[in-house]
């Protein structure tokens, strides 16, 4: 099956222009077109604007999301090269979850404080002491 630009958009969440410059900035193979020069996304291409949505999502970037789609057009040889980059990107989520979470706990902290809770939520334990935390 195939899809206009417009579905496209409405499946993905994507506008029509962010989906034209992932076809220029080379994250998406150029789509068919119908016979008046209309794109024609497939499946295949919608799988692979919802994986990039993602990736996008957690901050991978445009020129990261790029050598992954290269790697994907080659085909399966570069399985490992992919995994590699997924690996490294993983890192990067992780340590950005990391310090939400210390982001989180000193939110924690200030709303105990403003409520007049007596303790300290346990969330804060290992972080610097909460003067440090002010205003």
């Amino acid at each position: 099956m195939e899809y206009t630009i417009a579905e496209v958009a409405d499946q993905t969440g994507l506008t029509a222009h962010t989906l034209r410059y992932y076809e220029r900035a080379g994250l998406l193979d150029p789509p068919e077109r119908d016979w008046n020069g209309h794109r024609r996304y497939s499946e295949r291409d919608i799988s692979m604007l919802r994986l990039l949505t993602r990736l996008r999502a957690t901050g991978m970037t445009i020129a990261e999301m790029r050598r992954y789609a290269e790697l994907c057009r080659v085909g399966p040889a570069t399985f490992d090269e992919r995994r590699e980059l997924l690996e490294d990107h993983r890192r990067q989520v992780q340590q950005k979850i990391a310090e939400l979470q210390t982001d989180l706990a000193l939110i924690e902290y200030k709303i105990s404080v403003y409520t007049g809770a007596d303790d300290v939520p346990a969330a804060m334990s290992g972080l610097p002491a909460p003067d440090l935390a002010r205003p």
